[in-house]
C-alpha cells in the first residue's frame, strides 16, 4: 500500500525514485521495490512504460477501486460464507463512526438494493 499510495501521490515514478521514497527508509532493496511494483503491475493495478533504459509506473486503478478490493478479498477470507459476524461489525463500527455514517451506508444499501432491481428488469 505504501507503494501504491506514492504512485497516487506522484502520477508516475521509477523504481529508484520509489526505493528512495518508501524503500530506503523501510530498509527494503530496490529489488523488492522492483518486484512490487512488478506484481502491482501484473495484477494490473499499475501501467508501465518503457523510458530509456527504466519502467516509468502509474496508477491505473484509483485509491478506492484499490481499498474496494483490499477489503473485499479480506473479508471474504475471514467470513468464508458466514457474514452475519462481518456485518454485525460492519454496522458496530459506522456507528461509532456517527449518526451520518449510518445515513451514508443506509443511502448506499438502498442505491444497490436500486441498481440491482433494476438489473432484473
Amino acid at each position: 500500500m505504501a507503494v501504491m499510495e506514492y504512485v497516487w501521490a506522484t502520477r508516475s515514478c521509477d523504481v529508484k525514485t520509489v526505493h528512495r521514497a518508501v524503500g530506503a527508509p523501510r530498509q527494503i532493496t530496490s529489488n523488492t521495490v522492483q518486484s512490487t511494483l512488478e506484481r502491482l503491475y501484473r495484477k494490473g493495478m499499475l501501467a508501465r512504460e518503457k523510458v530509456s533504459h527504466a519502467y516509468v509506473y502509474s496508477a491505473v486503478r484509483s485509491r478506492e477501486q484499490v481499498t474496494a478490493t483490499v477489503v473485499s478479498d479480506v473479508v471474504e477470507r475471514l467470513v468464508q460464507g458466514k457474514t452475519d459476524a462481518m456485518l454485525a461489525a460492519f454496522v458496530d463500527v459506522a456507528a461509532r463512526a456517527g449518526d451520518s455514517t449510518l445515513a451514508r451506508l443506509e443511502k448506499l444499501i438502498s442505491k444497490r438494493r436500486s441498481q440491482d432491481s433494476k438489473r432484473k428488469k
